[in-house]
This record gives C-alpha cells, sequence and structure tokens, in this order.
C-alpha cells in the first residue's frame, strides 16, 4: 500500500514544473481568463476615476506628458516631490499609446496584476511540487479582496507586490540551485520518507559544498529592487534585503557560513545592476530640484523635534523632502504636512482576515507549517531544514518583516499588501496539502478533519453575513427612491477621510438600501458558497469544495465593483465635469473650495492644465499635495482667499467653484448661479448658465 502510494504521488507531482505541462498551460489560460474579466474588460472602464489619490496620480502622468518632462512631477502645474516616478512612468506611457482617458489610467495596474499572478503560479507550483498548488495561489491571489479594491484606486502598492515577489522568487530559485531538486514529499508520504531514504537528500547542504547560483538570478533580483525602489521608495530594497538576510542567518549554522552564501550571491555586480537602474532619477531630480532660499533645519529641542516649516521661496530641496520628510519622518509620525491618519494597529493585522476572506479562516493552520522553531534552535543544537520547510521559512519572513515594519510606524489600510503573497502561497500550500490527504485516504487525517471544521464555521459565518445582506435588501423596498442623490442619505464623517475608505464609514442603513443588486449577489454567493464548501468537505471533496469558495469570491468582487460604481458619484466629480466640459472656455477659472485632492477629477477630465487652459485654483485648500511645492518660486499662484475670490468674482471672465454641500458657501459678491449638483457636490458660477 506505501508503495502504491508513492507511486501514486510521482504521477502526479514529478512532472508538474515542465512548462509544456498541459494542466500547466491549462490553469494559466484559467487564470488569464479570469483576469480579462474581472481586471481587464468593464473594470478598466468603470467606475470613473475618483477624486483624491486615483485622479491625481494619473493627472500628474498626464502633465508628465504636457510639460515633457519625465524628471519632476507635478500636479496641476505644481511640484510634486512626494513619490517615486515609476507608476507615473507607467501612466503616461499609457496614455500616449491609448490617448489620456480612463481606460488608459488603469492598464498599467491591470497588467501588473497579471504578471503577479503567474508569478505566484509559477512559485507555487514549484515550490511545492504541484500544479494544484500553483491554479490555487493564483485563484486567491485574483479572488484577493484587498489586490481587487486597491486596483481600482491608481496606487503603486500592487507594483510594490510585483517586484518584491519577483525578487523573493529570484532568491529562491538561487537557494535551489545549489542542490539537486528531489521530489519533495507531500505529509501524507512521511512513512515513506523514511523508508525510501531520501531524508538526507532534502536537507540544505553544508556552507562548504554550496555551488555559487546563476549570476542572472542575483542580477535579477538587484534589478526588482531598483525598480521598486522606483516605485515606493526606500522599502523597496529594505524589504527584499532584511528577508534574504534573516533567512539565510535562520538557514545557516553560523555567521561565516552566511557572509560566504553573501559572497556566492555576486553582491558587487548586483549592487552595480541596482545602482544602474535606481540611480540615474534620483541624480537628476536633486539636480533639478535644489534647496531654495533659506530654509529652517530639523532640531530637538525640549524633548520633542521641530520640523521646519516652509514658507515662500525658502524650502528644502527633493533630496531633503523626499528622503528626510517622506521617508524617515513619515515613518516616525511627523511629516509635514500632517494630512493623513493612521490605522489602529489591531485593525492594520485584523485588515488581513478581510483581504484574504475566506480564505482567511486557513491562514492560522498554514501559519502553523512554519518551521520557527525548527529555525530558531540554539546553533549548537541540529537544526538543518528540509527544502519545504526552508521555502516555507522564507514566506513566513517575507509575510511577517512588511507588517512589523508598519506596525511601528504609521498605517495605511493598503499598506499589508506586500505581506499578502506569501500568505497566499503558505494558504495554497496548506489547501493542496488537505486535498492530497482526503484522496490518498491517508489515514489518520488530520488537516482533512481540520479543514472539514472550518467549513462548519465558514456556512455559520456565510449564513449570517447572507442573513444581513438580505435584511438590507428587504429594506431596499422602504427607502429610497431611485432618483435619489447616495450622498443625501450618507452620515458625514469628515474626520475619517483622511483614511484610503473613510468615506465608505458614512455609510448607514438608509444608505445600504441603495445597494440593493450587489446585496442580493453577495447574499446568494456567499451563502451557496460556504454551503457547497461544507457539503464538499464533508463527502471528503476538499479541492471541489475549494472551487466553490472560489467561485463564491470572484462573485462578491463582482458585487463590490457593481457597488463601487453606485458609491462612484460621492467619490467621484466626474460627473460635474461632463456637465460644464460643453460651455467652458479656454480662459474660464475652475475654483475648488476646499484642497485639490477633494475634486481632482476635475483637472483630469477637463484637462486642466491644458497648453490654452490656466491651473485650476483652490480656495482655502493650500494643503495635502500641492502644499509643500507651493513654496517653490516657481509656483503658480492659485491659491485664493475670501479677498481674492471675491475680486474675481467680479471679472468679467467666467468662474466655475466647486463646492461640497457640508461646507458653507463663501461669501461672494453679486449673484451665485447654480450649474449643476451630483454625489453631494456642486458647480456654482457668477454667470448663468447660458443654455
Amino acid at each position: 500500500m506505501l508503495s502504491l502510494r508513492y507511486r501514486t504521488a510521482v504521477s502526479y507531482t514529478d512532472h508538474v514544473t515542465s512548462p509544456a505541462d498541459p494542466a500547466i498551460k491549462r490553469n494559466r489560460l484559467i487564470l488569464i481568463a479570469l483576469w480579462f474579466f474581472f481586471y481587464s474588460s468593464l473594470a478598466l472602464i468603470t467606475p470613473p476615476l475618483l477624486d483624491d489619490a486615483d485622479s491625481v496620480h494619473a493627472e500628474v502622468s498626464r502633465e508628465m506628458l504636457l510639460r515633457h518632462d519625465w524628471v519632476t512631477l507635478y500636479a496641476n502645474g505644481i511640484r510634486y516631490l512626494e513619490k517615486a516616478p515609476l507608476l507615473y512612468w507607467s501612466l503616461a506611457a499609457s496614455f500616449k499609446l491609448f490617448g489620456v482617458r480612463t481606460t488608459a489610467a488603469r492598464v498599467p495596474l491591470a497588467l501588473t496584476v497579471l504578471a503577479l499572478t503567474l508569478v505566484i503560479e509559477a512559485f507555487a507550483r514549484r515550490a511545492f511540487s504541484s500544479t494544484r498548488a500553483g491554479l490555487y495561489s493564483g485563484l486567491l491571489l485574483l479572488s484577493s479582496f484587498g489586490i481587487f479594491i486597491f486596483t481600482r484606486i491608481i496606487i503603486p502598492d500592487a507594483m510594490v507586490c510585483l517586484w518584491l515577489t519577483l525578487a523573493i522568487y529570484c532568491y529562491w530559485l538561487t537557494e535551489q540551485s545549489e542542490q539537486p531538486r528531489n521530489r519533495v514529499p507531500h505529509l501524507r508520504d512521511g512513512l515513506i520518507v523514511a523508508k525510501v531514504g531520501i531524508r538526507e537528500a532534502n536537507r540544505n547542504p553544508s556552507p562548504s559544498t554550496e555551488s555559487t547560483p546563476n549570476p542572472l538570478l542575483c542580477w535579477a533580483f538587484a534589478a526588482c529592487c531598483a525598480l521598486n525602489v522606483l516605485t515606493k521608495g526606500l522599502i523597496g530594497v529594505v524589504f527584499p534585503i532584511l528577508i534574504v538576510l534573516a533567512h539565510l542567518a535562520l538557514t545557516r549554522r553560523n555567521a561565516r557560513a552566511v557572509l560566504t552564501r553573501i559572497g556566492q550571491l555576486a553582491p558587487i555586480s548586483s549592487t552595480i545592476v541596482f545602482l544602474l537602474i535606481a540611480a540615474p532619477w534620483h541624480i537628476l531630480v536633486a539636480l533639478a530640484n535644489p534647496t531654495q532660499g533659506h530654509p529652517g533645519n530639523l532640531t530637538f529641542t525640549h524633548g520633542h523635534w521641530s520640523v521646519p516649516l516652509p514658507t515662500d521661496g525658502n524650502v528644502h530641496g527633493w533630496l531633503w523632502f523626499y528622503f528626510v520628510n517622506e521617508h524617515l519622518l513619515r515613518y516616525l509620525n511627523l511629516r509635514v504636512p500632517r494630512d493623513y491618519d493612521t490605522v489602529p494597529l489591531f485593525l492594520f493585522w485584523a485588515l488581513l482576515l478581510i483581504w484574504l476572506m475566506p480564505f482567511s479562516a486557513y491562514l492560522l493552520h498554514a501559519l502553523r507549517t512554519i518551521p520557527w522553531s525548527k529555525a530558531f534552535r540554539p546553533l549548537v543544537s541540529i537544526r538543518t531544514l528540509t527544502a519545504t520547510e526552508s521555502t516555507r521559512l522564507l514566506l513566513g519572513l517575507w509575510a511577517a518583516i512588511p507588517l512589523l515594519f508598519f506596525s511601528l510606524s504609521t498605517r495605511q489600510e493598503y499598506y499589508v499588501l506586500p505581506s499578502l503573497p506569501p500568505l497566499i502561497l503558505l494558504i495554497s500550500a496548506w489547501l493542496n496539502d488537505e486535498v492530497d490527504e482526503a484522496e490518498s485516504f491517508t489515514v489518520p487525517n488530520p488537516l482533512t478533519r481540520t479543514g472539514q471544521r472550518i467549513s462548519v464555521a465558514l456556512f455559520a459565518l456565510g449564513s449570517i453575513a447572507a442573513l444581513i445582506a438580505g435584511f438590507f435588501v428587504l429594506r431596499a423596498h422602504i427607502y429610497p427612491p431611485a432618483t435619489t442623490d447616495l450622498a443625501a442619505l450618507l452620515k458625514q464623517n469628515p474626520s475619517d477621510y483622511a483614511l484610503s475608505f473613510g468615506h465608505f464609514l458614512d455609510l448607514n442603513t438608509q444608505a445600504m438600501s441603495a445597494f440593493r443588486d450587489p446585496l442580493i449577489l453577495t447574499a446568494i454567493a456567499i451563502f451557496v458558497g460556504t454551503l457547497a464548501n461544507w457539503l464538499g468537505r464533508g463527502n471528503y471533496k476538499p479541492h471541489a469544495a475549494n472551487l466553490w469558495l472560489i467561485g463564491a469570491t470572484f462573485a462578491f468582487l463582482l458585487a463590490a465593483h457593481i457597488g463601487l460604481q453606485i458609491f462612484a458619484p460621492v467619490l467621484s466629480s466626474r460627473d460635474l465635469a461632463t456637465a460644464i466640459a460643453a460651455e467652458i472656455k479656454p480662459d474660464d477659472l475652475i475654483v475648488i473650495h476646499g484642497e485639490y485632492e477633494s475634486a481632482s477629477t476635475l483637472g483630469f477630465y477637463l484637462h486642466r492644465p491644458d497648453t490654452n487652459a490656466p491651473p485650476i485654483h483652490i480656495l482655502d485648500g493650500r494643503s495635502s499635495n500641492l502644499w509643500y511645492g507651493s513654496f517653490f518660486p516657481d509656483a503658480p499662484p492659485i491659491f485664493e482667499d475670501s479677498v481674492s475670490i471675491s475680486l474675481k468674482w467680479n471679472e468679467p471672465r467666467r468662474i466655475f467653484l466647486w463646492q461640497d454641500l457640508s461646507q458653507p458657501v463663501p461669501a461672494l459678491p453679486n449673484k451665485i448661479y447654480f450649474i449643476a449638483q451630483s454625489g453631494g457636490k456642486e458647480i456654482l458660477s457668477n454667470q448663468p448658465n447660458p443654455y
């Protein structure tokens, strides 16, 4: 019986790393098809770009083309110095190819998700010698609510995941190149391992027998780190280096072995590759944005740090602002201006369960497969790790280091994204081991029984969630009429808007009734998916159960996308831009009452500024992303106060004033004419609508 099981396992797993395998091609086609439907079809078109980071980043890329300047970033004509350029380069290239439109703005992140999916599939398939593990990893990543929702907003964190995943994959491949790739046994083969004598083949060789890895892998690792630095700053190199050093320290016996291994990873040539890619932009942007005037210095007095504030014409250059203010001071929560909030630590960690749901139910058991105790044994004891244990340890370190890093600093909801790929890999491996155990009828079967218990809990929670969604569906018959503006139903919580999804906290029972269709889809998906998962695992068919659960997750993503479209008028000013686009003239003035980010879609959809139109002016909103760059001597005079706007209101040229309905209208001379209203916002003017 034992030998029969072994032959069956080998027939399934020994050939899975061959790219010509039909199962691999089939899995990739499945993943590409799902990616196309959820990330590269209607998702590119709807909803419109949202105010704040979404349209600001698209606008920066549009102005990059307008100014023919690929070094210094600009937003609304003002230097935008806090971000690395790679995301904006990719957006600008997309605009150049496809035109300046919503679809083109979303193409780079859609392609990022596709690349990340294929890399994760290959990583899991090779690391765990299973095409099924590869398929699970790709499906879990595509259906991850965290990955999906944070690629609906144009932010660079999905790219950070891609470059970090590629870097760690390259390092993992260097670890495999040092030894023959013997088949890694699954849990059900524990007895076989001892009988067939392959335990020693799975041990890491001693440092003296380690071979030099392919330098191309080392250079690829360095290139990924450099691209990550150009995407998100210094964490692009800090994270992979910390992960690799921690893994080397825990898998080698002493410091000398670690240093020997580092020497085999082509450190000098890899550093040269890193600098060739990362250094040019940093040098050019520093030269293009030097210090102006006589800004103050960072000081420590009376037990706390004092951060110098810029004044007109006296401002630190890019080097200080980018590395000191945006890296060091942001980490210490001393950054100026302090226009952001931080997620509470318990919520920051709990978000992992949301971004991975419903498969976060298997996360604890997947984490238990990481050999922490074996890795941290004293050096005097024998702690040699098998190839699979070394891989799981690497994944655990990869997941832990970004989480621990941000736990000690300011936090946003999307900062957990770099930890999602390794957790997905660990969950996929656990699910694959559970399926292998069930299909081989191994006794005892702890994984199968654990999966069955989890399926009961998921079904109970899914039923409760479906009932809650059903409650809101029933309320939809009471509230509100279809023509009601959703913004009128929301309860404003402006103190939460510094968070990425702060506006969603405005939702209340009455407002939820506007989401009838996505709620129905959510209720059906959750109930059917968890029910099928419970029945499948009860019948010892965990693979079918997993597919049902994954299908339910994709249905939930569809519901979330529909819900985001319904919510879009509240989050975007695109409808207002459309309302005035037909009558606006190049010399007309657009004024936003408040921060630029609150109505930044006006700039993108109205193409302001362009060669003939001035930038958008800001009334009582010299803050946030435009604040620091506005102190440079060449910044356009776009900031208005009550006196200046009153004087302009009497000018013969037409002024369009964007106004949030929750804020009082500024005191203005002469008449104020209403032009359009949408999503709790309106456009006012000093002249009547001629149409």
